[in-house]
């Protein structure tokens, strides 16, 4: 079943083709950390923006190799664009830009990203 997403002033919409997660990763980076992110990483082909694409504005920071995507009108970052491990594209989806998320059922896996 699929799940949707997106910013606060709704400019910016997505639909992800996967059950909603039971898990998250809680990352205490200095840009996760500041803006309270959890996140899920699901295969770029299950991921669709669906409103907003001109209006996205990007943010990277240490390495570069996320692109985390927000909307200029709200602030809110709904998801980031890179690659897995292996290489394959990936988004990362700020589950606290879905509506549906029952964010207090998740299981929060704490990365240490401050160290990275």
């Amino acid at each position: 079943m699929a799940f949707e997403g997106g910013c606060h002033c709704g400019a910016v919409a997505f639909r992800v083709d996967a059950d909603m997660p039971e898990q998250a990763i809680g990352c205490n980076c200095s840009h996760c950390r500041a803006k309270g992110f959890l996140l899920a990483f699901v295969p770029a082909g299950q991921f669709t923006l669906t409103q907003g694409a001109a209006a996205l504005g990007t943010y990277r920071f240490n390495t570069h190799k996320l692109a985390h995507r927000f909307c200029p009108t709200c602030g809110v970052q709904p998801f980031a664009e890179g690659q897995g491990a292996d290489g394959a594209a990936m988004r990362a989806i700020n589950l606290r830009a879905v509506p549906a998320c029952d964010i207090d059922g998740l299981t929060v896996q704490q990365v240490d990203g401050a160290s990275f």
